[in-house]
């Protein structure tokens, strides 16, 4: 039995889209459709269930799946353990939240480009909430984020956890006192994408604590958000570790607000099902770059991990 064509099933299975298949395998519909249809013959069973846009896998298909990973992920451990990780070649597609980029990211960008100088990294920078969903439906590789992904063949390792804190443009003159939730209640709120844990955690903190609705403006652009609190627009709740520059020049300040602030705790999930070796030494590399940048600053800026992967880092803010 073709070993090709038990991954391109296992794929398919996955993915559940024939287009979307042969992109990630680098071939076409034609081709993808023609190992599956020599499998189903050879095995004397109909794996799927075809429609227009996506395929499901068939009561038999679902059998043949296990012994088709089980085959497929053997064969890439044996193949992944002989190989000089200065030979890989391909892409690996890497998803990355912003407060990430904006701080130990290029030094993660140097690791895997001096272990694997082959290997071609595709970077995709969105929100946790999108990363999860691309890397769920086979998109990605790995995500670097802030919610674990617990499914069946993901992993995810702890990187560091960066403390939050609020700001404001310094010429807003609101630094120096100690401010309630309601002295800032009257200026735009900026925040994270929407339904995301530190806007949940807002959404929560200001209907427990202001009577009056309060205006929390949703962003998936960190550097927007910045750069809307250095114009002075409204404050926002921010790691220290991706506001550095402006701190240092003054343009940001820290607010300093009578009400405890959370940490964002940073993961990394991968898939161990294939290609384990190098998605698991990519996971490595990031908790590394991750815990030196934590160990290198204050713990007021970013910090160790405090624990192993939560099962909800933002549990708390949910009733």
């Amino acid at each position: 039995m073709n070993l090709r064509f038990l991954e391109t099933f296992v794929w398919l299975a996955r993915i559940r889209n024939f287009r979307l298949t042969a992109e990630k395998l680098h071939t076409t519909q034609a081709a993808v459709s023609s190992r599956i249809a020599t499998l189903e013959q050879e095995l004397g069973v109909r794996l799927f269930n075809r429609a227009d846009r996506e395929v499901t896998l068939t009561l038999e298909g679902t059998k043949a799946l296990i012994y088709a990973e089980r085959l497929v992920n053997t064969t890439q451990e044996m193949l992944e353990n002989m190989k000089d990780p200065a030979l890989y070649t391909g892409v690996v597609r890497i998803g990355v939240i912003e407060s990430i980029i904006h701080s130990w990211f290029p030094d993660l960008m140097t690791r895997i480009h001096r272990a694997y100088p082959q290997l071609e990294v595709e970077l995709a920078g969105d929100t946790t909430i999108r990363l999860i969903e691309q890397f769920n439906k086979g998109h990605l590789d790995v995500i670097l984020q802030t919610d674990p992904v617990f499914e069946t063949n993901v992993q995810n390792l702890p990187l560091c956890d960066f403390p939050l804190r609020w700001f404001g443009a310094t010429g807003l003159n609101l630094h120096g006192d100690v401010l309630t939730l309601a002295d800032i209640a009257p200026f735009p709120i900026l925040s994270f994408s929407r339904n995301s844990g530190p806007h949940r955690y807002l959404e929560r903190l200001f209907k427990d604590k202001i009577e009056k609705p309060v205006r929390i403006n949703c962003m998936t652009s960190v550097s927007a958000m910045i750069r809307l609190v250095v114009d002075g627009f409204g404050v926002a709740m921010l790691p220290p570790a991706i506001v550095q520059e402006e701190l240092a020049t003054g343009k940001v300040s820290f607010l300093n607000i009578d009400s405890e602030m959370p940490n964002m705790s940073l993961v990394c999930s991968y898939r161990s099902r294939s290609e384990t070796r190098l998605f698991q030494q990519i996971a490595l590399a990031a908790q590394q770059s991750a815990h030196d940048f934590a160990r290198s600053l204050p713990r007021e800026v970013a910090r160790l991990p405090s624990s192993e992967v939560p099962g909800d880092p933002w549990a708390l803010v949910r009733s």
